[in-house]
């Protein structure tokens, strides 16, 4: 090896078990890499560099000793936790979130908090008082969002995996824009504890990482329930890790192109990904059919309501001198959210249920869902954001993201893989899905389509 963050996360978890390189020794390179790398690219809000030198990790398993980041959405016990935004720019909280204690269980060592929009709502990472969030391939182009800062740290090597957050593509969009994993597990398989900040039940947990199996290794350490968890996915009998090492079978995957929540035209560069994933699929044995879109486009004002309340609950009890501070798209949102009673979100998220049932049902054939991730490579920075006009830039986000957002609404595991780049070496993924609970089937299906195209060899040149 030329570089200790040439090794994937599982091989510096073996490395430091065999004693060739110690966890000080990897903290000391990373937080290196983040003095020199991290303002440039807005991966980072906060770097806990005496925590990390000073921890003393335990836990025997794959993932113990290494270093990692937290998304700053994620309270962290006595580190500043700031949500994306100045209102709480100030904020230290006494608690960590259930996942943050399961990382830190795992043994592995947190370098601070990756960098998130405000409240984590948008889909790119442009945080108000911090630099934004841009991708390491270029970067004068976004990271995505809203987990963009621990994407950009994984692409760029300032971390091995990271944490991240998914209410409606938050981590699948921003992995898209880096060019590495990104992970969105089932409904209830990372424990919402303790906050349960979401009712409607869109948002989850999830993994950012360079390989597959480095996703499905940190999906075992955040994987599980917690007492009191008000809906959770069924324990599995092996580890995900154990999944990418089976072969997946014959597998009848769906595919479709169109968008699905927005009018938007699908840039030719995200068509050749899905294109030659398709190929890829087939030439490994698999059969690939084209399909209509699943999910009715009238669902689309429904989901738009309960995103809006989710919006207003994340600040509904703060003074009026601390909602000025809120930037103009979350003000926007919120006063729809605000204008919703309380039956008519109750009939929303009802309704969103029905949605979701008929999606799944209708896909029910299949065993996995092939899609562009995104409508278009990354955007250069500012490209979305338009605080003059919150609605355009609402409808924006839209026609970048028309696929992500249906796998929230349905609760099933999703993942974005780097397997194109443009001519101008700009990263594009492709997304997989598959029902509720499969992501075992799902890890092992990506695992190999690594396998038969690795993405690894590509890397930016702050490498």
């Amino acid at each position: 090896m030329s570089e200790l963050h040439d090794l994937t996360a599982l091989e510096q978890g073996a490395a430091i078990r065999r004693g060739e390189v110690s966890t000080a020794e990897l903290v000391e390179h990373y937080l290196g890499r983040i003095d020199q790398h991290a303002e440039q690219l807005g991966a980072f809000v906060t770097v806990t560099a005496e925590q990390a030198r000073a921890a003393i990790p335990s836990g025997d398993g794959p993932l113990a000793g290494v270093p990692t980041a937290i998304k700053d959405l994620n309270a962290t016990k006595g580190v500043r936790t700031s949500f994306g935004s100045p209102v709480f720019a100030d904020f230290v909280p006494d608690f960590d979130d259930e996942v943050v204690r399961r990382i830190a269980a795992a043994g592995m060592v947190s370098l601070g908090k990756t960098s998130t929009p405000e409240f984590g709502s948008p889909c790119y990472t442009e945080p108000e008082g911090a630099p934004p969030a841009v991708t390491p391939w270029d970067t004068t182009r976004m990271a995505g969002g809203s987990s963009g800062g621990s994407a950009s740290a994984v692409a760029a090597g300032l971390v091995p995996v990271a944490q991240g957050s998914d209410g409606g593509g938050s981590i699948r969009i921003p992995a898209s824009c880096c060019g590495i994993v990104g992970l969105k597990p089932t409904r209830g398989r990372i424990s919402g504890a303790p906050m349960y900040g979401d009712p409607v039940g869109l948002a989850t947990n999830g993994a950012l990482a360079r390989t597959v199996r480095d996703a499905a290794a940190l999906l075992d350490v955040m994987a599980g329930r917690a007492v009191g968890d008000p809906f959770w996915a069924p324990a599995e009998s092996a580890s995900f890790l154990s999944a990418c090492d089976r072969a997946p079978g014959r597998l009848r995957v769906a595919r479709f192109s169109d968008p699905v929540i927005a009018d938007a035209a699908i840039d030719p560069e995200c068509l050749a990904a899905w294109e030659s994933t398709s190929a890829l699929l087939a030439s490994l044995g698999h059969d690939v059919v084209d399909v209509g879109v699943p999910m009715p486009r009238d669902a689309v004002p429904v989901f738009e309501t309960c995103w809006a309340v989710l919006t207003a609950l994340s600040f509904v009890n703060l003074p009026a001198e601390k909602r000025a501070l809120l930037r103009p798209l979350t003000t926007w949102l919120s006063e729809r959210g605000l204008d919703v009673s309380g039956p008519e979100f109750g009939l929303a998220v009802g309704e969103l249920r029905r949605v979701a049932a008929r999606t799944l049902a209708a896909l029910s054939s299949y065993d996995a869902v092939l899609t562009p991730t995104l409508a278009v490579p990354p955007l250069p920075v500012g490209a979305i954001r338009n605080d003059d006009d919150p609605a355009a830039d609402f409808e924006a986000q839209k026609r970048f993201t028309p696929y992500t957002s249906m796998w929230n609404v349905t609760g099933s595991p999703a993942v974005s893989l780097p397997t194109h780049w443009t001519p101008e070496g700009l990263p594009v993924g492709v997304m997989l899905a598959t029902a509720p609970g499969g992501e075992a089937m799902l890890l092992s299906l990506s695992a190999q389509v690594e396998m038969a195209a690795p993405w690894v060899v590509h890397t930016p040149s702050c490498w």
